[in-house]
C-alpha cells in the first residue's frame, strides 16, 4: 500500500461517519415542547374547571329560575286568595241575599277602595243577566255575561271559580275575573265576579323580579299573558312563546331553554297554581349566563398566554444558553477529532518507514489494529464521546467478515452501554481475536461459522461483563507452540485495562475465546 493511500485510508477511518441518522429537533423546539407540554394542560385543566362551572352555573340558575317561579305563585295565590275570602264576605250580607242591590252598592264601593276604582264587581243570574254592576246602576242597559262558561260551572259546583283573560262586556277591555257562589237555603242563587285591575297583576311581578335580565309572566290557563315584564302593552293578550307553550298546557311545572316573545334566549322555567289554574312563568337571559363563561375563558386565556410567552421567553433564553455549551463542546470534540487524525496519520507515516523491510502480512496486520482503534474512535466521536453500545462497538470491528456472508458471524446479547474507555479496548480484543480467526480458524475458509454471545453477571455490588467467541467448522485446531502478539495483547488488554481477565481453549470443535471485565458505570 503506497503512503499516499495509506494516509487517505486512516482519514477515511477517522472522518466524518457515512452513516446517516435522522435529524433531530432543534433545541430551541425541544424546550418549546417541553414548555407547551407543561403549560398547555394547565390551560386545558382550568378550561375544563370553568366548563364544568358553568355547568355548576347553570344548574343553580335553573333552580333558582324555578324558585322564583314557585315564590312569585305563593304570592299570587295570597292575594287571589285575599279576594275570593273578600268576595265571600260579601255574599253573606244581608242586602245582596235579600236582592238589594242599591243597598249592596256601598258595600261592594268599600270593598272596591281596596283596588283603586278600575276593579269592577258584577252580580248576574244564572242565565249571565247582570243584576248590579259597580259601573252603572242602569242595570237594565247592562248587556249580558260574555263568560257563560264560567258561570255555568260556578253554578254547578257551587265552588269559587276563576277564568281565563277574556273580552268585559261593560268596559270591553281584557280582564281576569274571580267568581264566587251566593248560596241561599243550600242552592246557589247569584254569582258575584270581580275583575281586579290587570296593573295589580304587574305590580306583584315589578316586586318579585329578581334583575333587569330577567322575564316574569302570568298566564292563564290556556297559556294567554295577562300580565309581563317587559313590554306588557305589547304581551297582554298573546299567547306564550311557541318554544314553551306545548309544556306549558301538558306539564304541572318545568325548567327548559326557551325563546322569549322578543326573540330573546332564556332559561325558563313555569309552574301551574293549583288555586287557579293559572301560569306561573320566569325565565333569566342565556346571555347573562354565558357573560361569566366567556369572561372567565378571556381571563384563563390571557393567564396562560403570558405563562406560555414568559415559558418560551425561558427557553428561548435557556436554549441560547446550552447552544453556546453545545457550539463550544462540539468545538472541542471537533478539534480532538481533527488531532486524533492528524495523531494517526503520522503514526502511519512512522510505520511506515519503521516497517519498510518488513513484510506485507506485518504491515496489515499493524493496520488492521490501527483501523480497529480508529473505528473505535469514530463510533465515540458520533456520541460525542458520551459512551457506546457494544452491539454498535462489535458490528463495526466485525464488518469486514460478515460483507459477503451476515449468517457467519452471529451475535446476541444484552443491550449494554460502554465508557469510552471500555469501548476502545474491547474493539481492540474483538479486532485481535476476529483477526486470528481469519488467518488460522473459522473465517478462513469458506464454511466456517463463529458465534460471539455476552451477557452481564451480577457480583456483590459489581456488575461484570463476560463475551464468549465461539468457533466451528474451521480447519483442524491444534494449540500453537508460542503465543504470537496479537494473544498477548489480548490477554493484557483484558488484565491491564479491564481489570478482567481473557482465556483460550482450543477445542477440537474450534477455538473459544472468553472474555470478561468488570463495568464501569456511566
Amino acid at each position: 500500500m503506497a503512503r499516499a493511500e495509506r494516509f487517505s485510508y486512516v482519514g477515511r477511518l477517522v472522518g466524518v461517519d457515512p452513516e446517516t441518522s435522522l435529524p433531530k429537533t432543534s433545541l430551541p423546539v425541544r424546550l418549546a415542547l417541553l414548555v407547551a407540554g407543561t403549560t398547555l394542560p394547565l390551560i386545558v385543566f382550568a378550561v375544563g374547571t370553568i366548563l364544568r362551572n358553568y355547568e355548576q352555573d347553570r344548574q343553580e340558575a335553573a333552580q333558582h329560575v324555578l324558585e322564583t317561579v314557585r315564590s312569585i305563585r305563593l304570592v299570587l295565590d295570597a292575594e287571589v286568595q285575599r279576594m275570593t275570602d273578600g268576595l265571600q264576605v260579601l255574599t253573606l250580607t244581608e242586602s245582596l241575599r235579600s236582592g238589594d242591590f242599591e243597598g249592596f252598592r256601598s258595600i261592594a264601593s268599600g270593598f272596591l277602595n281596596q283596588y283603586s276604582r278600575d276593579g269592577v264587581i258584577l252580580v248576574a243570574d244564572r242565565k249571565g243577566r247582570q243584576l248590579f254592576s259597580s259601573v252603572s246602576a242602569d242595570t237594565a242597559s247592562l248587556p249580558p255575561r260574555n263568560n257563560r262558561d264560567i258561570v255555568e260551572r260556578l253554578f254547578v259546583s257551587k265552588r269559587p271559580q276563576y277564568s281565563n283573560l277574556f273580552l268585559g262586556s261593560v268596559k270591553k277591555q281584557l280582564i281576569v275575573t274571580v267568581e264566587v257562589p251566593v248560596v241561599r237555603d243550600g242552592e246557589v242563587v247569584y254569582e258575584i265576579s270581580f275583575s281586579p285591575p290587570l296593573a295589580l297583576f304587574q305590580t306583584i311581578l315589578d316586586k318579585q323580579r329578581p334583575g333587569a335580565e330577567w322575564t316574569l309572566s302570568l298566564l292563564d290557563g290556556s297559556g294567554t299573558v295577562f300580565a309581563r315584564i317587559p313590554n306588557p302593552q305589547d304581551t297582554v293578550g298573546k299567547p306564550a312563546s311557541p318554544t314553551v307553550l306545548s309544556d306549558m298546557l301538558h306539564k304541572s311545572e318545568a325548567v327548559m331553554p326557551t325563546v322569549s316573545l322578543e326573540g330573546i334566549p332564556l332559561m325558563s322555567g313555569f309552574a301551574h297554581s293549583a288555586l287557579t289554574g293559572w301560569i306561573i312563568a320566569a325565565g333569566v337571559t342565556e346571555s347573562s349566563l354565558v357573560a361569566p363563561l366567556w369572561r372567565d375563558l378571556a381571563i384563563a386565556s390571557v393567564i396562560g398566554a403570558v405563562l406560555l410567552l414568559i415559558g418560551l421567553a425561558f427557553a428561548v433564553r435557556m436554549a441560547t444558553t446550552i447552544a453556546r455549551g453545545e457550539m463550544l463542546h462540539n468545538l472541542l470534540v471537533e478539534e480532538l477529532n481533527h488531532r486524533v487524525k492528524n495523531t494517526l496519520a503520522i503514526l502511519q507515516a512512522i510505520a511506515a518507514q519503521t516497517f519498510r523491510s518488513a513484510t506485507r502480512m506485518e504491515r496489515e496486520k499493524f493496520e488492521g489494529r490501527l483501523g480497529a482503534l480508529a473505528e473505535a474512535h469514530n463510533l465515540l466521536s458520533r456520541e460525542k464521546w458520551q459512551g457506546a453500545e457494544l452491539a454498535d462497538v462489535i458490528t463495526r470491528v466485525l464488518q469486514p467478515y460478515r460483507l459477503s456472508n451476515p449468517e457467519r458471524v452471529r451475535m446476541s446479547g444484552p443491550k449494554l452501554p460502554l465508557s469510552p474507555r471500555l469501548a476502545v479496548v474491547l474493539s481492540m480484543i474483538v479486532h485481535e481475536i476476529a483477526t486470528n480467526a481469519a488467518k488460522y480458524g473459522a473465517l478462513s475458509n469458506d464454511s466456517g461459522m463463529v458465534s460471539l454471545e455476552w451477557e452481564v453477571m451480577e457480583d456483590n455490588a459489581s456488575r461484570k461483563l463476560r463475551m464468549i467467541w465461539t468457533e466451528t467448522g474451521g480447519p483442524p485446531v491444534t494449540a500453537p507452540v508460542q503465543r504470537g502478539f496479537g494473544s498477548r495483547l489480548i490477554e493484557r488488554s483484558a488484565r491491564d485495562q479491564l481489570g478482567g481477565e481473557a482465556t483460550v481453549d482450543f477445542l477440537p470443535r474450534g477455538v473459544v475465546y472468553t472474555v470478561t471485565c468488570a463495568l464501569e458505570d456511566q
